[in-house]
């Protein structure tokens, strides 16, 4: 198992889009938060596969050590 942090953002038009920032091109959508996570993991575990086939490594993990930390600071 490895775990991949992914971005989840509300769709303009409905829905949502995910997309995991340490496979570059690894985006999709669904029409629930729910839905679009399971697309994710799905769109994640096929990118990877297509890395083996192709004899490519796996990106280095991003993240690895890094804490993602959200602050609010006041715009004028």
């Amino acid at each position: 198992m490895s775990k991949f942090v992914v971005y989840l953002q509300p769709a303009e038009e409905g829905g949502y889009v995910v997309s995991a920032p340490e496979l570059p091109g690894c985006v999709t959508q669904g029409e629930t938060r729910e839905e679009a996570l399971e697309m994710i993991k799905d769109a994640i575990q096929g990118y990877l596969e297509s890395l083996k086939a192709h004899g490519d490594p796996i990106p280095p993990r991003l993240n690895e050590g890094i804490e993602v930390v959200e602050v609010e600071v006041a715009v004028a």
